[in-house]
C-alpha cells in the first residue's frame, strides 16, 4: 500500500511537515509577529512619518544628494505651501504613506542627512557663542586682546584697539543716558568687533580642519 502523503507546506523552498518541530517554531514566530504588530508596527509607522515631516526642513543640498523619488519630493514641496491645519495634516499622512514604501537604505540615508544637518546647526550655534564670549572679553579685559592676537596673527592691532575703545565709550555713554534697569543699547563698534571675531573663528574652522582639541584653545 502506498503511504499517505504528508501534509505540509513550503517555506523558502523547504518542505515543512504539519506538526513538526519546524512547523511549531514557525507558528511561534508568526504569533510573536502578530502580537508585536500592534505596538512595534505603530512605532515604526510613526517614526517614518516623523522622518517625512523632517524632510520639509532639510537643506536643499542634502535633499538633492538623497535622490528621492519624484512623488515624495512633490509631496514634500506641496506640504511646504499648505497653511490650512487640516490640509497639512492630510498631506503629512500622505507623506508618511510614501515613506512606508521606501526601502531601508533610503530611510537610513534620510536619517544620516538629518543628523548631518543637526550637527552643522549645533556647530554654528557654538561658533556664535564663542564669538560673543570673545567680543565681551575684548571689551571688558585688556588681557583678552593679547590672547586674541595669538589666534588672529594677521589682525590689524591698531584698528582693533580703536574699535574696543569706541565700544567702551559707547557703553559708558549709553549707561549714563539709560534709565536704571533698562537694557544697554550697543553701538556700531560693538557689532563690528563681533563680526570681526566671528569671521576669524569661522576662517580657522574652515581652513585646515581644526580638531576639537585645538578648537578648545580658541575659547577665551
Amino acid at each position: 500500500m502506498s503511504r499517505k502523503p504528508t501534509k505540509g507546506y513550503f517555506v523558502r523552498g523547504q518542505f515543512v511537515a504539519l506538526g513538526s518541530e519546524l512547523d511549531l517554531e514557525l507558528k511561534r514566530e508568526l504569533k510573536g509577529s502578530a502580537d508585536m504588530s500592534k505596538t512595534d508596527l505603530k512605532k515604526h509607522s510613526d517614526r517614518l512619518q516623523e522622518l517625512g515631516e523632517s524632510l520639509l526642513n532639510l537643506r536643499a543640498d542634502l535633499t538633492k544628494r538623497l535622490d528621492l523619488p519624484e512623488k515624495l519630493l512633490d509631496a514634500v514641496a506641496a506640504a511646504r505651501k499648505i497653511t490650512n491645519f487640516e490640509g497639512r495634516r492630510r498631506q503629512m499622512q500622505f507623506i508618511g504613506k510614501l515613506m512606508r514604501g521606501q526601502p531601508e537604505e533610503t530611510i537610513a540615508a534620510i536619517e544620516a542627512a538629518l543628523d548631518e544637518q543637526n550637527k552643522g546647526s549645533a556647530k554654528g550655534t557654538l561658533s556664535l557663542h564663542q564669538a560673543e564670549q570673545w567680543r565681551d572679553q575684548l571689551i571688558a579685559d585688556d588681557d583678552a586682546l593679547t590672547r586674541w592676537l595669538e589666534i588672529d596673527t594677521e589682525a590689524d592691532v591698531q584698528q582693533l584697539r580703536a574699535m574696543i575703545r569706541q565700544a567702551r565709550k559707547d557703553a559708558q555713554a549709553t549707561q549714563a543716558q539709560e534709565a536704571p534697569g533698562v537694557a544697554v543699547r550697543h553701538g556700531k563698534a560693538y557689532r563690528e568687533i563681533f563680526q570681526l571675531v566671528k569671521e576669524v573663528l569661522n576662517r580657522g574652522e574652515a581652513g585646515d580642519g581644526t580638531d576639537d582639541e585645538s578648537a578648545d584653545t580658541e575659547q577665551p
